[in-house]
């Protein structure tokens, strides 16, 4: 829980004037018009245009790189490689810094198709891809790996010989860490089970599918200072990563957030940044770095790809006795896949007396994985919520009947250890059963599929500053770039504290050099921990313009009361005093004292997890294995939706991926290792003609851990949607679909080899 005390409980009582509605949203003018500087916008005079090459096999050393040729061609400013990321002693005592450092710019090995070799700067964008043709690099290659079962076997490629010892017996293995959660005793709890499902799951590597690519703008002077723009959901990650990776002061490097279009959890790393910075170090003019769509597909994180095992076990009441899991996450060739998250999350959603997960961080010939909406979530409910459903079946029971009997609610101890103080399961389950959508009929070929999800949600390092002006409007300062509305969020609920009207509240994202340190914008902490922080700067400021008031009635501050936007005497033995409004007590500010602001810094805590239950219907047609998503509702609790339309959004886009995810994404390599689909002419995401009209329906349980009741929602309506979808093709289809994506050749061949079985049974 946060420090703070005075929180109000009975958040049912409490009404609402601002936070609830659905106001305008701050940035949407100058985004609709063109204004917004996204991170390709960046110029400066002098500017510089920088490519990167890349190299072209999935698994090579490299045995030399001769950039001569390119350096002397006209017009070329500055060429880094290896040679000008040496490791500084920060990154030596920190294994994710040097992967970062080895993914930024390849060293001894290249470790995926379109790892960075090396850079050119250029006065033309043309006279800097000419030079990456002249940079001669001399590739021995290697033998690779991509698939994940595939990396753990003993005659497996090795990526990295000081990885994986302690799995490998002693010997380098392309296992880098192994986690388990659980508790009671899994074996009793089996051997108590009257029905038994077990079954194995496959998943593809999906792409966050983000419009606007990475891009940056980097200037560093000659005395070793500079800034740096980019589109980037963590501005002062970005500061301190840079800053390790090239040796800089933190004081040197002050970085700007544009405007983002689209990150998800792709941009909460680094892959251009410091490269950009490091050739405009060396050229002494500013950098702009700017990825092509295949760029990005090559050489920026998606997900994981994964391999599940499941098995539950329960009584014929309906009663889960036992829970297992193993999973193994490829997070590309470095270590850091999200399968500690997969491992913690896979049965969050049920009360279980024994349980256990054990997860596998593999490293394969690919990427660096980023994070994506729930990192490693949606494959484990993938699979679990697949045989939770098949076990429903088993047993004869309604779905989410079975679901109600083994969910996890107040006070239950979690299968990853914590005990849920108060949560919306229950909740989201009850509302999903009374939904007309369940209850409604299907049609031929059709079949539904439910299935529910947890995200953690966490508050972290948060910084804000408000400030009053001198005509009563407040200048709201946040260090949490904007990715799904927060700034509207933000606003609303400034607002609502001071008690002034939303227009009167602008909010901007503030860059390293104005702000204190924000962690990044993920982990669906914004609306909480940055809400926290302004709901409390907005009580500083509140405080001192009571202050003021006493101080011009000349009064004690206790004898004044804030109600409505405005300054009240207490009671009558306070005297009688005119209210003094916001405008009233700005407007005297400086005779007073001078600007009022409030500050906050926090360490937020209280996160509060949250919950949702998805129903999907899908269509399939037996002759070509093509699925149709026919209907889908969202049922989530969002604590108290501060603005509802984005929060309505926010489950329509995470219903939206997920589908995406369950029937068509996935990056697809040849035998060689390279990517075949690097562009969204083959990489299909679903368009609007993909889709219904995603239904939503929000839940309301306060979380205890926030004044006006806040969790956060932006990534637990990713984790059901593809466990839903899989249920509801496979109840379609009458056989149990098993890998993702469920795309039609793949569900042609399910249909094709179920109907061979089935007549050779006959």
């Amino acid at each position: 829980m946060p420090l703070e005390t005075d929180f109000p409980q009975n958040f049912e009582a409490r009404e609402f004037k601002v936070v609830g509605k659905r106001p305008v949203r701050p940035d949407g003018v100058d985004k609709v018009t063109g204004r917004a500087k996204f991170g390709a916008d960046a110029v400066a005079p002098g500017m510089l245009h920088a490519k990167i090459l890349r190299s072209p096999h999935a698994h090579a050393k490299i045995v030399s790189i001769d950039t001569s040729k390119a350096e002397a061609l006209a017009g070329v400013k500055a060429v880094v490689t290896r040679d000008d990321f040496p490791v500084h002693e920060a990154v030596k005592e920190d294994q994710e810094l040097m992967s970062v450092l080895t993914n930024v710019m390849a060293r001894e090995k290249a470790l995926y198709d379109g790892h960075a070799v090396a850079a050119v700067a250029a006065t033309d964008p043309r006279i800097a891809a000419q030079a990456l043709k002249l940079i001669e690099v001399e590739y021995e290659v290697l033998d690779h790996v991509i698939d994940e079962d595939l990396a753990m076997q003993p005659d497996a490629p090795i990526l990295h010989e000081h990885l994986g010892h302690e799995y490998g017996g002693g010997k380098p293995s392309n296992v880098a860490g192994v986690t388990e959660i659980g508790h009671g005793d899994v074996e009793k709890g089996f051997a108590e089970a009257e029905v038994i499902v077990e079954r194995s799951f496959k998943t593809g590597a999906a792409h966050q599918g983000y419009i606007e690519p990475h891009a940056c703008l980097a200037n560093i002077g000659s005395d070793g200072r500079g800034e740096l723009w980019c589109c980037t959901q963590g501005q002062f990650m970005v500061r301190d990563t840079c800053t390790q990776l090239l040796g800089m002061d933190v004081s040197n490097l002050r970085v700007t957030p544009s405007e983002i279009g689209g990150g998800f959890g792709g941009k909460t790393t680094v892959f251009i940044e410091p490269v950009a910075v490091a050739l405009s170090r060396k050229a002494g003019k500013p950098v702009k770095i700017v990825m092509s769509r295949d760029e990005v597909f090559r050489a920026t994180g998606p997900t994981a790809s994964a391999s599940l095992w499941i098995k539950v076990g329960a009584k014929k009441d309906g009663t889960i006795t036992a829970a297992d899991a193993i999973l193994k996450y490829q997070g590309g060739a470095f270590p850091g896949s999200p399968v500690d998250m997969g491992a913690m999350a896979s049965f969050a959603c049920y009360a279980l007396e024994n349980v256990r997960a054990v997860g596998y961080d593999v490293v394969t010939n690919r990427p660096k994985q980023a994070a994506y909406r729930a990192p490693g979530a949606p494959m484990a409910a993938f699979a679990v919520e697949s045989v939770i459903s098949e076990l429903a079946g088993e047993l004869g029971m309604d779905p989410i009947d079975f679901r109600l009997k083994n969910a996890a609610g107040d006070g239950t101890k979690s299968s990853f250890g914590p005990t849920y103080d108060e949560i919306g399961l229950i909740e989201t389950l009850e509302a999903a059963k009374k939904t007309e959508h369940y209850n409604s009929p299907l049609g031929p070929n059709q079949g539904r599929g439910v299935a529910s999800g947890f995200w953690f949600n966490f508050g972290g390092q948060t910084a804000v500053s408000l400030n009053l002006n001198v005509d009563g409007t407040v200048a709201l300062s946040v260090g949490t770039p904007d990715i799904g509305g927060s700034r509207a969020s933000m606003c609303a609920m400034a607002a609502e504290e001071l008690g002034c009207d939303y227009d009167d509240v602008y909010c901007i994202v503030a860059d390293t050099a104005s702000l204190g340190f924000n962690d990044v914008t993920d982990g669906s902490r914004v609306t909480f921990a940055s809400g926290l922080a302004t709901i409390q700067a907005a009580r500083q400021a509140k405080q001192r313009m009571i202050d003021r008031a006493a101080k011009i009635w000349g009064i004690p501050s206790d004898a004044v009361k804030w109600e409505n936007g405005a300054a009240h005497p207490s009671g009558p033995n306070a005297g009688e005093h005119e209210p003094l409004s916001i405008k009233d007590i700005a407007a005297m500010a400086g005779e007073t004292g001078g600007p009022i602001a409030g500050h906050h810094e926090i360490a937020a805590e209280g996160a509060g997890p949250s919950f949702a239950t998805h129903i999907v219907d899908a269509e399939i047609d037996r002759d070509t294995g093509r699925i149709d998503i026919k209907r889908y509702t969202v049922v989530q609790d969002a604590g108290k939706a501060v603005h509802p339309a984005y929060v309505e959004g926010q489950f329509q886009g995470g219903a939206v991926q997920g589908i995406g995810w369950a029937l068509n994404e996935e990056y697809i390599y040849n035998d060689k290792g390279l990517l075949e689909n690097p562009g969204f002419l083959d990489y299909r995401v679903p368009v609007a003609s993909d889709l219904p009209m995603i239904e939503t329906v929000i839940v309301e349980k306060p979380n205890p851990g926030h004044p006006y009741g806040v969790r956060g929602v932006g990534e637990t309506s990713i984790v059901p949607p593809m466990g839903a979808i899989a249920n509801a093709v496979s109840a379609a289809a009458k056989v149990r679909a098993t890998e993702i994506p469920m795309s039609p050749p793949r569900m042609l061949k399910l249909l094709r080899d179920s109907e061979a079985t089935a007549k050779a049974a006959e």
